[in-house]
């Protein structure tokens, strides 16, 4: 099963990168794909610049990268309780290509941050609007106190709930294929 995984940030080492990676190394028998936003660097979309230069090859990219998935996991940081202009920005352009950015795949949504609130705010936003953009959601996860529960030396969740919440999540993405 081949799991595409990124952190809905463009910082170089994103909290909600390394709870990506993690939780999709939870998914049973999940060949694993970790995508750097960086990597995806569009200018700012605007009708006018779409109609000047058309679908830019990075959002093609990004979309064919989901459309050549199995699953998906994503973990949405928050600024100013919203998602990162990174995100929007690449999301948006996307979504031009076709509103349903993830197409149909099974997904989980994560969010994390370094203070109690886990990024709440952006988790409800995104869970709110998935259904009009194609997403199969199976669950989400919000993991707060982000340094208090991540082990940075081995790369992964050390608190027994946040573990077990996120272990329940990775194995709804493998739930699919058994079905």
């Amino acid at each position: 099963m081949k799991i595409l995984t990124f952190g809905a940030s463009n910082t170089k080492n994103s909290i909600n990168k390394a709870l990506a990676r993690f939780t999709a190394t939870l998914v049973p028998g999940g060949e694993v794909e970790v995508l750097d936003l960086s990597d995806y660097d569009l200018p700012i979309f605007s009708e006018d610049l779409e109609k000047e230069i058309g679908q830019h090859p990075r959002a093609k990219a990004f979309f064919e990268k989901i459309g050549a998935a199995d699953g998906v996991i994503v973990s949405f940081a928050e600024h100013n309780g919203s998602y990162t202009a990174a995100y929007k920005n690449l999301f948006d352009w996307a979504s031009r290509i076709d509103q349903k950015v993830f197409q149909g795949k099974p997904t989980v949504y994560l969010s994390t941050s370094p203070g109690p609130g886990g990024a709440a705010s952006v988790l409800a936003s995104a869970k709110g609007s998935a259904q009009f953009f194609g997403v199969d959601l199976k669950a989400a996860v919000s993991v707060p106190s982000f340094y208090d529960v991540f082990d940075a030396e081995t790369g992964r969740i050390n608190e027994p709930n946040a573990l077990a919440d996120l272990t329940t999540a990775a194995k709804t993405l493998a739930l699919r294929e058994a079905a």
